[in-house]
């Protein structure tokens, strides 16, 4: 079925440039080369079933068609080798550790700004940056509990790192179902090849948030928080909560009193210790930050800062994936661990720095500029590829503002052999984004979520852009 496929052009994460099997693929191309086109299909069809029975869905916003959608999905594993698993893994704990260290200073000593390392106007003019929550200790020290860590590979193969996402990292549950699936329509591949499991994840995240628990806690009772059923991520909140046993609430669900929090149940008040919330710091409690959200929960922040609830993730982390500071974060590596980063960023301008500026507003045509706070895909201009009326709004927007915007080279994402249509098969673009989850230890799940952008010739590989995703295989060895 694979005989057609071109790999040239880009980095093939299947194919070498003389397309020849990678070493680590080998295996799998030797068992898929024996099915036939009707196999294939039949399983592809059963995949897609399991999905749509399971109601693996996403929502997008303003989408006139119909809120839920099933999530796209490409039967074609992403496969990563043991030893370059290792690598990421190990660049991933130094990137988290460094960032959990730059919060838990810039919330405190202000080291880092003191020593001239990142200059105070970046971080006192960020939108996330939470003044309120200067000189509070959070439990255990730690900030982000859960990133999710947005990895590409280039033109050469090399990773690098595209962004962190530090607040409410969503897709997790795409990992886990995609797994299931596959397993159950290829089991025979699972045992031959050697995969490392990734169904684990669920007592990991409930082992990291009975660790924050407040002190003298010793069987906490933890609820996961979400906005509710029109979010974007509600399935995954609903499946997290139902694999780690937890209740789900909404803020309506819950109510302060003495600065403990309650969940309202059919016998009554029960205490609750732990939230794992997927709302961001602007709605989480209508008292202190935005006074006309519904989501929260008024007094939240009052039993936060009593200590008689944890949160995770802690508030004010959102100036960590503030675009802007994502620049910072190789400094942050030495300054901190005194290391090297392990996995580099891509090339980064700031618009705020004069020479930066210039340098974007002359190139806009040949450069991704992305904004400090938006994700998804949004507030993005791909440079090659837009119209001069996007551009000359762009430009507009980074004069008025610089603080808010980046801009990085467009990087030809590595590509990855994607069912098209019958027996057809065409290079797609992809990303990957591992989950670290950070308590007692750091802990990440073997691979992570691989998105694809279906579109041909697209770079963006978000869902609400019309991305879907593949099951990532990390080996136990090299081939």
């Amino acid at each position: 079925m694979l005989e057609h496929y071109d790999p040239a052009g880009f980095f093939d994460e299947m194919l070498d440039e003389r397309a020849a099997t990678r070493p680590h693929y080998r295996k799998f191309h030797q068992l898929f080369s024996a099915m036939t086109p009707e196999e294939f299909n039949s399983k592809r069809q059963s995949v897609d079933l399991a999905f749509l029975r399971q109601g693996v869905t996403f929502n997008v916003y303003g989408d006139s068609a119909g809120t839920e959608k099933i999530f796209p999905f490409d039967v074609l594993p992403r496969i990563i080798s043991g030893s370059e698993w290792e690598l990421l893994e190990r660049g991933l704990v130094q990137r988290i550790t460094a960032l959990n260290l730059f919060l838990h200073d810039i919330y405190h000593e202000q080291k880092i700004i003191k020593d001239g390392v990142i200059p105070p106007f970046y971080i006192l003019s960020g939108k996330h940056f939470r003044r309120e929550f200067v000189n509070f200790n959070v439990p255990k020290d730690i900030y982000i509990h859960v990133c999710g860590t947005d990895l590409i590979r280039g033109k050469d193969g090399g990773w690098m790192v595209l962004e962190d996402n530090g607040r409410c990292p969503s897709g997790v549950s795409y990992v886990l179902e995609n797994r299931r699936a596959m397993k159950r329509t290829f089991p025979q591949m699972f045992e031959q090849i050697g995969v490392r499991p990734v169904e684990h994840y669920p007592q990991e995240l409930v082992k990291m948030l009975q660790h924050i628990a407040p002190a003298g806690v010793a069987d906490p009772t933890i609820a996961l928080l979400t906005p509710g059923a029109h979010n974007s991520a509600y399935f995954e909140h609903t499946y997290l909560a139902r694999q780690m046993g937890i209740e789900i609430v909404e803020g309506r669900d819950l109510e302060v009193r003495d600065a403990h929090v309650f969940m309202r149940t059919t016998k009554g008040l029960r205490p609750v210790h732990v939230i794992y919330r997927r709302i961001d710091d602007d709605f989480l409690d209508p008292t202190v930050f935005r006074r006309d959200s519904l989501l929260g929960v008024p007094g939240l922040v009052h039993a936060y800062r009593a200590g008689n609830v944890s949160l995770a993730n802690s508030i004010g982390t959102g100036i960590a994936d503030d675009k802007v500071m994502y620049y910072f974060v190789p400094r942050m590596i030495k300054y901190y661990l005194d290391q090297e980063p392990l996995i580099p960023n891509v090339p980064t301008y700031l618009a705020s720095e004069e020479a930066d500026k210039k340098y974007i507003l002359e190139n806009l045509s040949q450069l991704v500029v992305k904004s400090a706070n938006e994700s998804g895909g949004y507030g993005m201009l791909m440079g090659p590829k837009a119209t001069k009326e996007e551009i000359e709004s762009f430009r507009g927007a980074i004069e008025k503002d610089p603080r808010n915007y980046i801009a990085q080279p467009m990087i030809s994402l590595s590509r990855h052999p994607t069912h098209i249509e019958d027996d057809v098969f065409e290079g797609r673009h992809i990303d990957l984004r591992p989950y670290i989850i950070c308590g007692e230890k750091t802990t990440i799940v073997p691979g992570g979520l691989t998105r694809v952008a279906l579109r041909k010739g697209s770079l963006v590989v978000n869902s609400s852009q019309g991305g879907g995703s593949k099951d990532t295989w990390v080996l136990y060895g090299d081939e």
